[in-house]
């Protein structure tokens, strides 16, 4: 399987990644520890090198122990990115950024992983209590102490991203992004490509929207944090459901699903290494994977930019 190299660091991944926040069950539905633990697997065994977790995907680790039952024997041959600096208390989400926060999360993810090192370890999102430069410095003494190959930083501004960078040089820099959620284009991607630092993005699909699967009618159930995003209401709804109903006959005219276009659209873009694709079953991943098998011609690039410019400005909304 084709690779792309981390950064400037001498780790491969491969375009097409697993992210590993489904699997925890926190906003996801229909979630069991089985599929997940198959979803793992499968993901390996499509050609998947590259597995992104945290220590927040789960309120007790639970994704980062999945990942260390389904995939430790293949230790030596997969990628393990994971990230600190947000935690739960009372089931709602707290940021630290402290260093000894961060050298204390990461101790307990590898013991979750059951790994003595990850090859990267993101600060997951810049905490206002704390500087920046303070968190960078807490993730450079992890990797002089063996225990993390390289540095990310997620959610960031550029002007994050520059502070951190001072410290402790970026290998990845992890926003969302698909073709409804561009902002990054404007500045984060641009600096990305100037400093050498890998933009793995996350929401390629934004969160199943555009694998084109659900119909206009589709109505989101009470635990299903899609509910919360303008993306999934109203006339936002229904004018991205337009823009899906041409995807889906291009799927039909090329023979590849909306999701494996999407995809490739997304690993072909300047400046983005890898797509991190959530999954919570093992055919969900399988057709991720094949996305970095094939590659869309320039013409169906640009007849997909067009629709992208006709359906118009997004109501856009972050994670974090």
């Amino acid at each position: 399987m084709h690779t792309r190299p981390l950064g400037r660091s001498s780790i491969q991944i491969t375009p097409v990644a697993m992210g590993c926040w489904p699997i925890s069950g926190i906003t996801s539905v229909d979630v069991t520890e089985q599929n997940s633990l198959d979803t793992l697997r499968a993901a390996h065994d499509s050609g998947i090198n590259f597995f992104d977790t945290a220590y927040a995907y789960g309120y007790e680790g639970e994704s980062e122990r999945m990942i260390g039952r389904a995939l430790g024997q293949h230790r030596d041959s997969i990628v393990i990115a994971t990230k600190g600096g947000i935690h739960y208390e009372n089931r709602q989400q707290q940021r630290d950024g402290r260093p000894e926060t961060l050298k204390r999360q990461c101790d307990e993810s590898l013991r979750r992983l059951g790994m003595d090192h990850v090859e990267l370890y993101y600060l997951h999102a810049p905490d206002p209590q704390v500087p920046v430069s303070e968190s960078a410095g807490a993730i450079r003494d992890l990797i002089a102490a063996g225990k993390v190959r390289t540095a990310g930083l997620s959610n960031a501004s550029v002007e994050q991203l520059a502070e951190f960078h001072a410290v402790c040089p970026l290998s990845a820099y992890q926003p969302h992004y698909n073709m409804l959620q561009r902002e990054i284009e404007t500045a984060q991607l641009p600096w990305c490509i100037a400093n050498g630092v890998s933009a793995l993005i996350y929401w390629p699909l934004m969160k199943g929207l555009l694998a084109g699967k659900l119909p206009r009618d589709h109505e989101f159930v009470e635990k299903d944090g899609r509910r919360k995003y303008p993306m999934f209401q109203g006339e936002e709804w229904q004018r991205n459901q337009d823009f899906l109903d041409r995807l889906r006959g291009l799927a039909a005219e090329i023979g590849h699903s909306v999701s494996e276009i999407v995809i490739n659209w997304t690993i072909q873009r300047p400046g983005i290494t890898a797509a991190l694709c959530g999954a919570k079953r093992p055919d969900q991943i399988r057709e991720n994977a094949a996305a970095m098998k094939w590659s869309l011609s320039p013409e169906q690039i640009a007849l997909i930019d067009q629709w992208i410019a006709e359906r118009g400005p997004t109501v856009s909304r972050g994670a974090v």
